[in-house]
């Protein structure tokens, strides 16, 4: 007992303790009465060392471990979003406080509100916030993916978020892994349920179809994500990102000439083939209007001075992922270009153009 203590990092008494209420309870006794440890059980005080650092209760974190639906893989993969979502969360922080000390550098003051809205519980909520802000339903994305859903009656929406796009007309069951979002759902919402996309808590085929809109660039496990909902439901709609296309960064002046960071933070983003291919889907083009009603990241194409805005950048997470040094830097340059005209000269095209295909795509499987 007392090697695997030093290993894990905890005192003696902590394994004692688990072993007494019953959350990890060695498999063995020596011959001289010492507890053993066998692989299994070490797979299981890694869980629970790993939801205890994340801040979960012990009641919890039994519940967490003890799950009869899920096995080892799956547990590792919701414990893998949990942790991104802490680091999200963290950067979230780091951003807030750059802010604040490029605020004080300038003179400028900083109230207590601002303080404790920035450094305090609520920092995660006021990010999150920016949503039901500026991300609504676009009715355009909305009568592509509804035609998708066909003759659908049960719906389960992967990634569910505060619920846009979710159709009124049919029984929807939502899935969403951050409370944050969660908690910002409307009144008369469908239900939503704390999941996973990876370890989704149906039986196969319980689904007419399953939906993911914008959503499957924050999984954990992208391709597991889609397998599951494929097993659960016997159609799947994803609307995503084309990510296969030679020069894709190019097809949006915003990655093109500000922020080509961009690329990296979709690096490990499986191409749109391989996602097609995991659920049998075709793909069809999801052409972004120029008054899109919905701001996600390529939203305003044709409105440049809406990236300026901090409440427009604060609900697109690429702006939280690439970091305050080169969101600031990208703003400026932008903010430069749209003062001397340069960015004019670059895109005066797009100002005849209705609607840009900057890559959404929608998965029909």
């Amino acid at each position: 007992m007392g090697r695997v203590a030093a290993l894990a990092g905890v005192s003696v008494r902590t394994l004692h303790h688990y072993d007494t209420v019953g959350l990890v309870r060695p498999s063995a006794r020596t011959a001289a009465g010492y507890r053993a440890y066998s692989a299994g059980d070490v797979e299981r005080l890694r869980e629970v060392l790993a939801y205890r650092r994340l801040g979960f209760g012990l009641r919890e974190v039994a519940e967490l471990v003890g799950d009869p639906g899920t096995d080892a893989v799956a547990r590792l993969r919701r414990l893998r979003g949990l942790l991104l979502e802490r680091r999200d969360r963290a950067g979230a922080m780091v951003t807030a406080i750059d802010r604040e000390l490029e605020a004080r550098a300038k003179g400028l003051r900083v109230t207590p509100e601002q303080q404790l809205g920035m450094l305090g519980a609520r920092l995660y909520d006021a990010i999150g916030g920016a949503y039901t802000a500026t991300r609504r339903t676009e009715p355009r994305f909305a009568a592509q993916i509804w035609d998708a859903l066909g003759d659908a009656r049960t719906v389960l929406n992967v990634g569910a978020g505060t619920g846009s796009y979710e159709p009124a007309d049919r029984e929807v069951t939502a899935v969403e892994p951050s409370a944050v979002m969660r908690g910002q759902r409307p009144p008369g919402s469908a239900p939503c349920l704390a999941a996973a996309a990876e370890s989704l808590p149906f039986e196969d085929r319980s689904f007419d179809v399953a939906m993911a809109v914008s959503t499957v660039h924050h999984w954990g496990d992208p391709l597991a994500g889609l397998r599951e909902m494929r097993r659960v439901a016997r159609r799947v709609v994803v609307l995503t990102f084309d990510t296969d296309e030679p020069g894709w960064q190019d097809r949006f002046w915003l990655t093109r000439d500000y922020l080509p960071e961009f690329a990296a933070v979709l690096a490990e983003f499986p191409p749109l083939a391989g996602m097609a291919d995991a659920i049998g889907a075709r793909a069809e083009p999801v052409p972004v209007p120029w008054d899109c009603a919905d701001g996600l990241f390529e939203a305003y194409w044709r409105r440049p001075e809406a990236y300026l805005q901090e409440r427009v950048r604060r609900a697109v997470s690429v702006w939280t992922r690439v970091g305050p040094e080169v969101e600031q830097r990208a703003v400026r340059s932008l903010g430069d270009d749209l003062d001397s005209g340069r960015w004019a000269e670059r895109n005066g095209g797009l100002a005849d153009l209705d609607a840009a295909d900057l890559g959404l795509r929608l998965l029909i499987a």
